[in-house]
């Protein structure tokens, strides 16, 4: 067990698929997995463990945020052995070719500040995805979905009150917001695993459509088949 994790141990597997909302990871592992069963519910955060195509499979939520992903990354990297750490979110459109329900693999990640900003100081770290994650999500995406492939932006707030910054990501070229990728690829990086971001259009900052609560699950389904393919395939 760990500070925020009541796995016990082997409990988790070396792969895990990180969703924000924990109410997902229990969709998504009973949806995709075979035999999930409940290894975590501390602090109501539910993580389940099963197989897909004979592979173990950790699904685990991190909650809204890098603050909040952090604690859960550092703790299954570190108590848990986790090696390979794939995102799968929902995120805002910025671009106008980027519509609802694509899929967006996310290249980089640009960020005002994140938990980890501190340990840098005056650099700009610029953290990246795992190459190899990133070409086989690229390859299993083809068929499931339309997908883009480039920078986000991971925000610390949901309630952004800088339209001038939206306005200058959109200028270079930034596909998305969401709000845990850069934490994520900064920690993997740290620690030396694996990891990647697979988010789904959900709502698009400029025209402002969003998907119906009732379309959300699934809508998400290919961008956890494109996860697990990225993993193993």
């Amino acid at each position: 067990m760990s500070f925020h994790i009541g796995a016990k141990p082997g409990d988790i597997a070396e792969t895990v698929l990180l969703p924000g909302d924990p109410y997902r990871a229990r969709w998504a592992a009973q949806t995709f997995l075979e035999a999930p069963r409940l290894v975590n519910e501390v602090r109501g955060m539910l993580g389940y463990t099963g197989t897909w195509r004979g592979h173990p499979v950790t699904i685990h939520g991190t909650g809204m945020g890098m603050a909040s992903l952090s604690i859960y990354v550092n703790e299954l990297i570190r108590d848990y052995g986790a090696k390979t750490l794939i995102r799968i979110g929902s995120a805002g459109a910025l671009q106008p070719d980027v519509q609802v329900r694509d899929v967006v693999l996310a290249m980089s990640a640009a960020t005002l500040h994140t938990p980890s900003s501190e340990i840098f100081r005056e650099m700009n770290f610029a953290p990246t995805a795992d190459f190899g994650l990133l070409c086989r999500a690229h390859a299993a995406a083809q068929g499931r979905a339309r997908t883009h492939v480039g920078m986000i932006h991971s925000s610390d707030t949901f309630y952004d009150e800088r339209p001038d910054l939206a306005q200058q990501l959109q200028r270079h070229g930034c596909l998305c917001v969401e709000m845990e990728t850069a934490e994520l690829y900064t920690l993997a990086a740290r620690h030396k695993a694996r990891a990647l971001s697979v988010l789904t259009i959900s709502d698009h900052i400029l025209t402002e459509e969003a998907l119906p609560a009732s379309e959300r699950e699934t809508s998400f389904a290919a961008m956890v088949e494109i996860a697990l393919a990225a993993a193993f395939d």
